[in-house]
């Protein structure tokens, strides 16, 4: 049998421009979802749409700002008069934020709620009763090992991560009797744009020192890969996972278990 299909499946990643997201957003094309990316940068968005097209996958997209909930609210419904469906959701948009409690101002704070909470939020109350309708689906967010342990300097980071581990709880409480999956997957350091750019602006004389230095901060030694990240994602939103809801999956290179 073959395993992992999505054929005739829909689903809604955020910021599924660049990155993870990009990375999830292509995996679930090819293996036959109709996939429908939410991101705020035009350009990334537009070049992922043009590359998943070019290799015969179905795409379309939006502009939006997941911190609004009208803004997601209008894209999601778009979608849904159109497919009639939501099989998948998976909240993938996130931002970052450096520093501890002392240097983490309000207005950094409450960025942070607004784009890593309040956007998993406003997304997954846009598709919730679609999925509840249509007899069931699957939300996947995108915590941190964050969640999961502490990290030094990453205060607001961390809080929001664990928001939206409780929330994947919540979520697959609330709504097991619904054929409704809820999971979260908990990344180590994956080697993305940020991490590049986090280089360049703090490091910019010593990024090779550096980038091998945050490499062996996991215990196999690399970093992750958007790519592994996307497989763990389609083993989660697929048939193959249906005994799976509620759980918190780390894909750390060891960090939990044996750093």
């Amino acid at each position: 049998m073959y395993k992992f299909s999505l054929n005739e499946k829909t689903a809604i990643i955020t910021g599924g421009g660049s990155g993870i997201g990009q990375a999830i957003a292509s995996c679930f094309a090819q293996q036959g979802a109709r996939v429908y990316i939410l991101d705020m940068d035009e350009e990334n968005l537009s070049s992922t749409i043009s590359e998943i097209k070019s290799n015969g996958g179905l795409v379309s997209g939006d502009i939006c700002d997941i911190s609004i909930l009208n803004n997601v609210k209008k894209s999601i419904d778009r979608f849904i008069n159109e497919f009639d469906c939501v099989d998948i959701l998976v909240n993938n948009a996130g931002i970052a934020s450096i520093g501890n409690l002392s240097q983490t101002n309000e207005d950094e704070f409450d960025r942070i709620i607004n784009v890593n909470i309040k956007g998993v939020y406003n997304c997954m109350k846009s598709c919730i009763e679609q999925m509840v309708n249509q007899g069931g689906g699957v939300i996947l967010n995108m915590a941190s090992i964050a969640s999961l342990m502490g990290l030094a300097d990453r205060f607001a980071y961390t809080m929001s991560k664990g928001a939206v581990h409780t929330m994947t709880l919540s979520v697959a409480k609330d709504y097991v009797d619904k054929n409704i999956r809820c999971n979260c997957i908990c990344p180590a350091r994956i080697h993305t744009p940020f991490v590049d750019e986090y280089l360049e602006k703090y490091y910019p004389d010593s990024k090779d020192e550096m980038f091998q230095k945050l490499s062996k901060a996991q215990p196999v030694g690399r970093m992750g890969t958007p790519e592994e990240v996307a497989a763990l994602a389609l083993f989660l939103c697929s048939d193959e996972a249906s005994f799976i809801t509620g759980a918190a999956y780390p894909i750390d290179g060891g960090t939990l278990s044996i750093r």
